[in-house]
């Protein structure tokens, strides 16, 4: 068992490296002329508070602010969270958000005190508490720091890569890492499993990222998600605050290279990322296969899942309220079985349909220094079984062919808004409501006249939805049977 000195150890050195993370995007002065200088000198660039989440539910630290000149000086400050932080400050014995011309005698300090106000038992705060003092001198803007824990969890905090990009490796070649569900993981940067290692989280984990991060399976890499019906495995950002909710791009996607094994991912969660699921290839087509069962990938602000030179199989899920693309499936090879994708984002107009398959994708890259905006060709095959496709426009599938690739496509007893589904591709569709509970409030179950309703084809082995209830008879249509709601009595 870790003693207390070593305990603390590991808490100093992960704030080290958070704080260096942190500094990287720190404002600085901006000088309009020579006298607008950096006169303020701080005892300390970054707050820190390391024992909130297990002791006490506040604490208190202080640090000075010197005028290093030999003149008077008056500086605004400000707390830049505002009245709704979680931190309060008090300059010289006087409490306050918002303090205007503060005068520091030259040669001369004053103090500042601060407060945070966590509840660690909270599962609504945020796993990580931060703000910043903001203090103004003509056009120069200094800040301190205010960091601390909010609840007790695994923090993957960056210590590679550039401002950009920063990123963690958590799985080295042939390293296989479990991640468990004793308590919350939470991401800053990129958690990357790298070449041939491979990360395996267990049901019941919850995976919380921070800003733009996410988890990189780079190249040869390998994941496998195996949450269970009764212990889903979430992945979502890390601001828990309901004002938070409708913040769909809290961090950035689950991204996947091409492997040397197949990828898996069971019974999850993902939610509130600018793209759920990224599959990408780097540099070759390895034909390995990413596996997504009984899924719900939602609230995504550009799409749910993105895949470019991939093998995806899809059965029993759920994509839905995405700003772009729910599936943009782009060069491979794609089966989905009983997916419901809805699509009802609201919270920009969008133009993109539901469902796009094309033969082509264009990529951005890097030769020699010189940016180029490449498009890769390749043969994209599609096929959709017992899938709802639907959404508020009129038109909620489409593809895209260039000459030098083939794109093929069948639908199978789906359920689909399209203008035109009467030819080959499409064997035993509709164009028709199917009949949601609750579009605004995304239950996507059905209702029992729904043209979904033993409507689906039969033999695809799958005998549950994605709830776990028994596919009765003729299977429906999408993620979810038909199930009556019990009476209240």
């Amino acid at each position: 068992m870790m003693n207390t000195k070593n305990m603390k150890n590991t808490i100093r050195t992960l704030y080290a490296l958070l704080v260096a993370v942190l500094t990287l995007t720190m404002p600085s002065c901006h000088r309009n002329n020579n006298t607008d200088r950096a006169n303020l000198e701080f005892s300390a660039d970054t707050v820190l508070f390391d024992t909130v989440f297990t002791t006490v539910t506040s604490s208190t630290r202080t640090f000075t602010v010197r005028n290093t000149t030999g003149v008077p000086m008056e500086v605004d400050i400000a707390l830049a969270g505002g009245k709704q932080s979680y931190y309060s400050i008090n300059v010289d014995g006087v409490a306050g958000t918002e303090f205007r011309g503060v005068e520091i005698p030259a040669h001369d300090s004053i103090f500042v005190f601060v407060k945070v106000n966590i509840n660690p038992t909270d599962q609504n705060t945020p796993y990580l508490v931060t703000d910043s003092i903001m203090f103004y001198q003509k056009s120069c803007t200094q800040t301190v720091q205010l960091v601390a824990f909010g609840q007790d969890a695994h923090f993957i905090v960056p210590n590679h890569g550039s401002s950009s990009m920063r990123y963690r490796i958590i799985a080295h070649a042939n390293e296989h890492v479990h991640w468990t569900n004793d308590k919350p993981w939470v991401i800053y940067g990129w958690a990357v499993v790298d070449s041939l290692g491979k990360l395996t989280i267990d049901p019941g984990t919850k995976v919380y990222v921070h800003g733009g991060g996410g988890i990189w399976v780079y190249r040869y890499g390998n994941i496998h998600i195996n949450g269970t019906l009764e212990q889903p495995v979430i992945l979502t950002g890390d601001r828990l605050e309901p004002f938070f909710a409708n913040d769909y791009a809290q961090w950035n996607a689950l991204w996947i290279n091409e492997g040397s094994e197949d990828n898996l991912i069971e019974n999850a969660i993902i939610s509130n990322s600018s793209y759920g699921v990224h599959l990408e290839t780097l540099e070759e087509f390895t034909g390995n296969k990413t596996i997504i069962n009984n899924s719900v990938i939602h609230n995504n602000q550009v799409m749910g899942v993105r895949a470019e030179g991939a093998v995806l199989e899809m059965n029993n899920c759920q994509v839905s309220n995405n700003g772009q693309y729910s599936l943009a499936l782009m060069v491979g090879d794609f089966t989905l079985n009983h997916v419901t994708v809805a699509n009802y984002f609201t919270q920009s107009a969008r133009k993109s349909p539901a469902v796009a398959i094309t033969n082509n994708f264009d990529k951005t890259e890097s030769v020699g220094g010189d940016i180029f905006n490449v498009t890769y060709l390749g043969d994209a095959n599609a096929t959709f079984n017992n899938c709802i496709i639907y959404g508020a426009l009129e038109n909620e599938f489409g593809t895209g062919k260039k000459s030098g690739a083939e794109l093929n496509y069948t639908f199978r007893n789906c359920i689909i808004r399209k203008d035109s589904i009467n030819n080959s591709h499409f064997v035993n569709c509709v164009n028709s409501n199917p009949k949601f509970i609750a579009t605004y409030g995304q239950n996507y179950n059905i209702e029992e006249t729904s043209p979904a309703v033993d409507a689906g084809m039969e033999g695809l082995g799958i005998t549950t939805d994605i709830l776990g209830r028994t596919r009765n008879g003729a299977p429906d249509i999408g993620a979810f049977e038909y199930y009556p709601v019990p009476e209240v009595k």
